[in-house]
């Protein structure tokens, strides 16, 4: 028998914050980016999942747009600390989640998506949950869509040990 656990996505301004001064710092040095350094782009932000329990099977996103775009997350594979390692791009989770909502979408319509890649990325992110207490992820919010149109989270079976 297992129970269901929903995991909300939570902003880590300080980590965003960090990543945003670490691009600031090569801009105003006039420095260029490791060589497959991932930087922070504008239009994104720094989310994190705690995980409580570790045996967990993925179930299902519950995302919530209230208004039209597109929100992409991309997980991270690793564990990083900015003040001591660079987010690289081989850290980047491959499918990331892209989810959107059309302009000419009711409001009580379901958020659309590419329903392979977000099944196989919640399945990646149960797996890392094993392992983790802890993951990071970039939500890049384009064509109009912000932090404030979001709620988003993450269900999640849980194994019952015998």
């Amino acid at each position: 028998m297992a129970s269901n656990l929903e995991l909300p996505f939570r902003e880590d301004r300080q980590l965003t914050e960090v990543m945003r001064l670490r691009v600031q710092s090569l801009q105003q040095r006039g420095q260029k980016r490791q060589d497959g350094e991932r930087l922070l782009q504008p239009n994104e932000i720094v989310y994190r999942l705690d995980f409580s329990q570790q045996s967990l099977r993925f179930s299902g996103w519950n995302i919530r747009l209230s208004a039209p775009g597109k929100l992409t997350i991309i997980g991270t594979s690793q564990h990083w600390t900015p003040d001591l390692t660079h987010l690289m791009t081989r850290q980047l989770l491959e499918p990331a989640g892209l989810f959107w909502r059309s302009p000419e979408d009711d409001q009580d319509a379901p958020v659309k998506c590419f329903e392979a890649d977000t099944q196989e990325f919640g399945e990646r992110i149960a797996e890392l949950a094993k392992i983790r207490k802890v993951m990071f992820f970039l939500f890049a919010f384009d064509d109009g869509m912000n932090k404030d149109n979001i709620d988003c989270s993450i269900a999640f079976k849980v194994a019952q040990k015998n």
